[in-house]
């Protein structure tokens, strides 16, 4: 169960202490994409998201990784002015450690930020990186999303009735 435990719950990517983040040595942020920086039914980033961009942009390598496809991707890699990684078969540890070598950051280095206990987190903490758990910006999902979130409530369970994670208390 170690595994879905977040290092970080925040509200939204928007609450989460990135100062802290840097001095903890945090270099490069991988976002989720769909339910974590925008609902799944918005094709572009929204001003705020492009806003929080432009300001960790200055102190963090910013790349979206998701399950999505690369034509979802295109438009946020294009109007953010960032590095995406598509279909990436979260929690596979596939995609990760190719951003690790690409980039030349260690584990410590990395933070992952995301919306899901089953693929954002489990593929984070598999990995070594710090996870961040934030809440689903949307009630709608495609499929596949609701059959891990049909999982993710009976971890979310046994979670809460040991005390290690309690949807809606937040910590860094």
């Amino acid at each position: 169960m170690d595994n879905f435990i977040p290092d970080v719950y925040g509200q939204s990517v928007f609450t989460i202490d990135y100062k802290k983040l840097k001095k903890n040595g945090i270099k490069c942020l991988l976002f989720d994409l769909d339910n974590t920086l925008v609902p799944y039914t918005i094709n572009e980033p929204t001003q705020k998201v492009k806003d929080l961009f432009a300001v960790l942009s200055n102190d963090f390598k910013l790349i979206i990784i998701s399950n999505s496809t690369k034509n979802r991707l295109r438009p946020f890699k294009e109007k953010l002015n960032v590095d995406c990684s598509f279909s990436s078969r979260k929690p596979f540890k596939k995609k990760y450690q190719k951003i690790m070598d690409l980039y030349h950051f260690t584990e410590d280095e990395i933070a992952c930020l995301g919306d899901q206990l089953l693929t954002d987190i489990l593929g984070a903490n598999r990995m070594g990186f710090t996870s961040i758990l934030v809440n689903s910006l949307a009630p709608f999902e495609p499929i596949p999303t609701r059959i891990n979130r049909f999982f993710e409530k009976k971890i979310l369970k046994r979670l809460k009735k040991k005390k290690l994670l309690v949807k809606g208390e937040y910590y860094d």
